[in-house]
């Protein structure tokens, strides 16, 4: 399934952001009934025709989604079109007969693309050419507690548990420093938008998605059995770290749960990660 096969917005950056944002929103949402209608044509007839309707409906999940990398300073463009690519590949490999909601499923096919974009383009990674720096760049966010910037004294001990200067976790972070996506729009935006906007259906309570929500990711395709490859310490890693409702655990809350370091706690979960996704791969042979 390709672009070809659909009428995507069209999305080129500058002035036509806004238009894009404005036409994907215009997009109505699907019905639980309607979405499975869908899918299963898709999968049964190879309908590709409600395949593209499915990618269309969820085109505004992956402009919530991009905007929560604005850190990185990449064209919000290109991490949304990314993140389409994503859109694409969970609707393919979407299986309605799990029970699961389109939404759920997508959310870590758009976010893997995301990254991986990232990782080629974004220019602190080519900056950061040692093991240290590195190791930086992808542990300062999920280490720092809040919003608000870093003290000195916070600085340094994020500095010793990565094995760099200060200076180093100050600069790398006020290079980082973007916007959040809140789950609520302001009251004053009559065009805001955020998550909480499509966590509701026409049947569902938002409150009643919202606590279904650890339980479709984990009973997202493949995710359980992945999931099931983990020793218990890895597992609950993982899951507090990347499934939690909240915005998850840091690795220091781990790290003093289990008796361990920051930096073990980085450690396991990214042989973790690893391990999953080689599970994960297997699956869709």
């Amino acid at each position: 399934m390709t672009t070809a096969t659909m009428n995507l917005p069209v999305l080129s950056g500058g002035d036509s952001l806004d238009r894009y944002v404005q036409q994907v929103h215009a997009i109505p949402m699907l019905s639980q009934e309607e979405e499975l209608s869908l899918a299963n044509r898709f999968h049964t007839e190879n309908d590709l025709d409600a395949a593209g309707k499915l990618v269309l409906s969820h085109l505004r999940v992956v402009v919530s989604i991009a905007r929560g990398y604005a850190g990185y300073g990449l064209p919000q463009a290109d991490l949304i079109q990314e993140g389409n690519i994503g859109l694409m590949k969970a609707v393919k490999r979407f299986e309605p007969s799990r029970g699961v909601r389109l939404f759920s499923f997508a959310v870590h096919w758009i976010r893997a693309e995301i990254h991986e974009y990232i990782l080629r383009n974004w220019r602190l990674v080519r900056v950061a050419t040692t093991k240290a720096q590195r190791k930086l760049f992808f542990n300062l966010r999920s280490m720092k507690k809040g919003m608000a910037a870093l003290t000195h004294k916070e600085a340094a001990q994020i500095a010793a548990d990565l094995g760099v200067k200060p200076e180093e976790v100050l600069e790398m972070e006020t290079r980082m420093r973007g916007q959040d996506v809140a789950l609520m729009a302001d009251d004053g935006d009559e065009d805001g938008y955020a998550p909480i906007d499509w966590l509701a259906d026409e049947d569902n309570e938002p409150t009643a998605v919202l606590q279904r929500r650890a339980t479709d990711r984990l009973q997202g395709a493949g995710l359980e059995d992945a999931l099931a490859t983990l020793d218990d310490r890895s597992r609950r890693i993982v899951e507090a770290r990347w499934l939690a409702d909240d915005s998850g655990a840091t690795l220091h809350e781990l790290a003093d749960e289990f008796g361990v370091s920051a930096e073990r706690i980085r450690q396991i979960e990214v042989k973790a990660l690893q391990k999953m996704k080689v599970a994960l791969a297997c699956a869709e042979c």
